[in-house]
């Protein structure tokens, strides 16, 4: 309900309330000033700076290049091979997968050439002199209590120090994972898998030749490398690791299609005559395993 107009009359505004709106007046005409701002101030104007010279780029690894400036060197008296106790220097491939001037220690990074089975050393090294650096590292022989102490603490399955001897056998590049293990360890567990563990006597002999340690412990496919009293991590052997497995050469079949002496007809009717020929006995499984019993 709308009461009537005279009913609301307005008060004058008294002399005080007047004196109040006249200075909120002269206030706001102060603020409107853009030179008298008192909630932000003026930032002065800086002389542009000068251009900064750029800071100069950082060497690149050389580690990161794929042809370093100098080739590495190894003094070894033995040729690179990707397995040494799988391969026999005495067999001469007849043929070849990739070509032979594809190194697999990459471009440039080893002066030794590589041929396509082996990186073949200059010849200018003495076996001699290495096998009396070798009986310097070693030292004095172990006593039995010593042997006894380091079969103890690495034989076990549960060992951090151990490298797993796999198909191609000794293999380049686990004589530098062996001398990473020698670094902290005074043996290194080796465990032998699958085919080389036919020929355990020649992974023994390859390993203490290839690596200058000992083998203080064997237990059928459990072998312990003893690196020696004298070693020091810090004269170790450079050992160029190979970037990729290369691939195996072509051998000559180990049984001939023709036999040594005869002509192609003469075997193939020989063979025949043997394949048509009774059996002189057969060997039934029962009997055979009761004979070997």
């Amino acid at each position: 309900m709308l009461l009537p107009r005279k009913l609301l009359p307005w008060r004058r505004p008294t002399q005080g309330a007047q004196a109040l709106a006249g200075r909120l007046l002269r206030s706001s005409s102060s603020l409107s000033d853009t030179d008298d701002d008192p909630p932000f101030t003026r930032i002065p104007k800086r002389p542009p700076r000068a251009p900064s010279t750029p800071p100069p780029p950082k060497p690149k690894a050389v580690a990161g290049k794929i042809r370093p400036d100098e080739p590495a060197h190894s003094d070894l008296p033995f040729d690179f091979r990707y397995s040494y106790s799988e391969t026999d220097p005495a067999w001469r491939p007849i043929g070849f997968r990739e070509p032979t001037r594809f190194s697999p220690f990459g471009p440039g990074r080893l002066d030794r050439p590589w041929d396509g089975v082996a990186a073949a050393r200059d010849g200018s090294g003495d076996g001699e002199g290495g096998e009396r650096s070798r009986e310097e590292v070693l030292g004095e022989p172990l006593s039995e209590k010593e042997v006894a102490e380091l079969v103890e603490r690495y034989r076990h399955s549960d060992c951090s120090r151990q490298i797993n001897l796999g198909k191609g056998g000794v293999t380049h590049n686990m004589l530098d994972d062996i001398h990473n293990h020698w670094k902290r360890a005074e043996a290194v567990r080796i465990k032998c898998l699958g085919v080389p563990t036919l020929d355990m006597d020649n992974i023994c002999f390859h390993l203490e030749d290839k690596t200058g340690g000992k083998i203080i412990y064997r237990n059928i496919n459990i072998l312990i490398l003893y690196r020696g009293r004298n070693y020091d991590p810090k004269q170790r052997p450079s050992i160029p690791l190979m970037l990729w497995k290369p691939l195996a050469p072509i051998y000559p079949r180990l049984v001939q299609n023709v036999a040594e002496g005869l002509t192609f007809e003469e075997t193939k009717e020989l063979r025949n005559r043997g394949l048509n020929s009774p059996p002189l006995t057969k060997l039934r499984f029962g009997s055979l395993c009761s004979h070997i019993i």
